[in-house]
């Protein structure tokens, strides 16, 4: 539905050029719920207004629904109604809501369907359906400022969907509110997703929104994808920056001569009582150092880091016994404490 081909973005000033999009490709399937994810200055905001041409990338190519928008982006009257055509079927959603405090909910909603040109009625009739759909049909009349940032960003939704796109795209749009009122716009976002068939696409700076709501994922750094994918396979990618995003776990050896590993669980596993039955089977004494677990996309997903009691050498079986079980084991890269530290971890423990 959504694919940038090596995207480029350089911004020039005064003598000076800094690359905000560094050749990134994205592939977006039809259907799906696909987070970007990165620190502030990564690229993620220039991307997603690149997709629909807000900003006009320096190369590369954006294809949305099987159209190339950059080759639609030229100079020309005929050339610039075209690209009004192809974005009426993109909504957007913004960080701040952008809603005109001098009109009521209902005419916000309606804008976009006067600029392109729908009679008063049609107009009427879809925004108070619209504003149904996303829970403020009592709303209609009320002016954003008796509204709160909840409800104000359902209204930049409702209006998002005033075209009837194929596509949205979620700019920080819930950064600026707190966690229930996250929880409930994104719900929302999925709720629309299936109900409609939207193609979604979203940044965000949160680990939180990508646990939630995405089937899919990429993780953005100076400029460049570095990882991309849908969640499981992430999960189940040795050495995951987003796996270890979402599921931190932590925890150093208790000392010397001790095999750290990190253990995440995917569907049925993630509740059969695997490591007792290790415990169990090898006669090991297995300590846990960190557990993560939570839902995602709908599916049970945890991590969890262990210690094994001996170098990695004498539990390459035990090792081998979890693998077997469908989990994705990974010996963490964790320092074992020197000697006068490890004395020193003792005496605490007492």
């Amino acid at each position: 539905m959504i694919t940038t081909t090596g995207l480029t973005k350089v911004y020039r000033s005064r003598g000076r050029e800094v690359t905000a999009l560094d050749g990134v490709d994205l592939h977006v399937r039809e259907g799906e719920v696909y987070g970007v994810v990165g620190q502030s200055g990564a690229g993620k905001s220039t991307l997603i207004r690149c997709v629909n041409l807000l900003e006009r990338p320096s190369s590369g190519t954006v294809t949305v629904n099987g159209q190339d928008l950059t080759a639609l982006a030229g100079r020309g009257t005929r050339a610039n109604a075209a690209l009004r055509k192809a974005r009426s079927h993109i909504g957007m959603v913004f960080q701040h809501f952008n809603l005109l405090s001098s009109r009521t909910v209902q005419a916000n909603v309606e804008l976009p369907l006067e600029i392109l040109g729908v009679s008063g009625k049609e107009r009427e009739r879809k925004a108070l359906e619209l504003l149904d759909l996303v829970g403020l049909a009592d709303k209609a009349k009320a002016y954003p400022a008796q509204l709160s940032g909840g409800q104000k960003q359902r209204v930049g939704i409702a209006r998002a969907l005033a075209g009837d796109p194929k596509v949205l795209l979620s700019d920080e749009s819930t950064s600026a509110l707190d966690p229930e009122t996250t929880r409930s716009i994104l719900q929302l976002l999925r709720d629309l997703n299936q109900q409609l068939g939207l193609t979604v696409l979203l940044i965000t700076h949160e680990m939180d929104v990508v646990k939630t709501i995405c089937d899919s994922a990429a993780l953005m750094k100076g400029g460049r994808v570095v990882e991309s994918g849908t969640v499981s396979e992430l999960l189940a990618t040795p050495g995951s920056e987003l796996a270890a995003e979402l599921f931190p776990v932590g925890g150093e050896p208790s000392g010397p001569d001790r095999t750290v590993v990190d253990v995440t669980f995917h569907g049925e596993a993630a509740t059969q009582p695997v490591i007792s039955q290790l415990s169990r089977t090898y006669n090991i004494d297995i300590s846990i150092l960190g557990a993560a677990m939570d839902t995602v996309a709908g599916k049970q997903i945890g991590r969890m880091r262990i210690e094994l009691p001996g170098r990695f050498e004498e539990n390459v079986v035990p090792i081998g016994f979890l693998r077997e079980q469908g989990l994705q084991v990974d010996v963490a890269d964790v320092a074992c404490p020197a000697p006068a530290d490890a004395a020193l971890l003792k005496e605490g423990a007492k």
